[in-house]
């Protein structure tokens, strides 16, 4: 994520979160029970594959404990007309609860048209690929699709509740992506500790955040691979419960109020070439994390160890694997730029980066990679 966090001598330390974290198999059978307290009718919004997955069972739910409820269809893009419709539609229900079902851009209309419309917000991912549903962040596109803008919002969701069956039979590729998002968390707030930047909130991260961070790196450690396994089995195990968790509100908590750095914004950076669309957000972010770690001098053994951990669950470690076969050094410089921008969180890094350092960063990582990736094989 593009967020503007500047290095400042402010001693404030701001921690920040959603009111309430409910996760578990089955866990929205209980959603009207978690709701109650937050008013008495709720406009749904999802798209036409999560309401038919979710829907009727949200609408149960809800219903049991007195709401009057109505499912609206989400159009696809976190747009501004999108969201001032579905904040239309809030006001005309009369609804004070809006919950937003499904994915990313989902979750961020029902958390824009919250800001326009007043009431609580309720958080209810349907898989767990980012870090997205806990936070105050909403990515604005345009109707086409296209990036515009992050908007940070005062209010956090007053209800995240991830059911982790539901989200255990989503893509595995969902899944491992919220890995390669959670995977940067740590590292990304440690170097935004180090070189004293603020967060999003404008202010410096406490203790507890930059704990939360570590912690969500450790738990992707211990339980990776077997929820990974788990996963492709549409299993729940205390290894998926462990991971669901890491990716979706330790990771959240973990950027939000640690800090962001290099990883996003060469994921950003990344981005602006198009051979890379057809990789999702968590596999452009592993490749820049494992450029981060090259970027910051870690020694070899330590960045070996990163990307074997994150082949190991599926991700990817080349610029190849992200839809850049030998990429021309042109291309390269483009996403250097891009991710050395002034507002980039790259400046978060405790020492000056440049576009040349990103992009012999990259370089160096993708070797690392490639060399990895013969040795795991025999193959020349």
């Amino acid at each position: 994520m593009t967020q503007t966090q500047t290095q400042t001598q402010t001693q404030t330390q701001v921690f920040r979160s959603p009111a309430g974290y409910v996760q578990g198999r089955n866990a929205i059978a209980d959603l009207g029970d978690h709701a109650e307290d937050l008013g008495n009718s709720a406009v749904v919004l999802g798209d036409d594959l999560v309401l038919d997955l979710v829907g009727d069972r949200v609408r149960d739910g809800l219903e049991s404990a007195g709401f009057d409820v109505t499912l609206e269809e989400f159009n696809g893009e976190c747009s501004e007309s999108e969201i001032e419709r579905v904040a239309d539609v809030h006001e005309e229900f009369g609804a004070d609860v809006l919950v937003g079902a499904g994915g990313g851009k989902a979750i961020d209309t029902a958390r824009a048209a919250r800001e326009h419309t007043g009431g609580a917000l309720v958080s209810l991912p349907t898989i767990a690929s980012t870090d997205a549903p806990t936070s105050s962040v909403a990515v604005i596109y345009t109707e086409a699709g296209e990036f515009v803008e992050f908007h940070v919002y005062e209010r956090h969701p007053e209800l995240v509740l991830v059911d982790t069956e539901i989200v255990a039979k989503a893509p595995t590729r969902l899944f491992r992506g919220g890995i390669g998002d959670a995977l940067a968390t740590w590292f990304e707030a440690d170097a935004a500790h180090r070189s004293g930047a603020t967060t999003i909130f404008g202010a410096r991260s406490t203790r507890t955040a930059q704990q939360i961070a570590r912690l969500a790196y450790t738990t992707l450690r211990e339980h990776g691979r077997s929820a990974v396994d788990a996963v492709e089995r549409d299993a729940v195990t205390d290894s998926t419960e462990a991971v669901v968790e890491a990716n979706t509100l330790l990771s959240g908590l973990g950027f939000e109020s640690g800090g962001l750095a290099a990883a996003h914004a060469i994921h950003n950076g990344l981005t602006q070439l198009e051979d890379t669309h057809g990789a999702t957000h968590g596999e452009k972010v592993t490749v820049g994390t494992l450029a981060q770690l090259v970027l910051e001098g870690r020694d070899d053994a330590f960045v070996e160890d990163v990307a074997d951990f994150a082949a190991s669950v599926g991700l990817p470690t080349t610029l190849a694997e992200i839809g850049l076969e030998d990429p021309e050094p042109d291309a390269l410089e483009v996403v250097a730029e891009a991710a050395c921008a002034e507002d980039e969180t790259i400046h978060n890094e405790p020492f000056p980066v440049s576009p040349a350092d990103v992009r012999d960063a990259l370089i160096g990582a993708d070797a690392i990679g490639r060399r990895l990736s013969v040795d795991a094989t025999g193959d020349e």
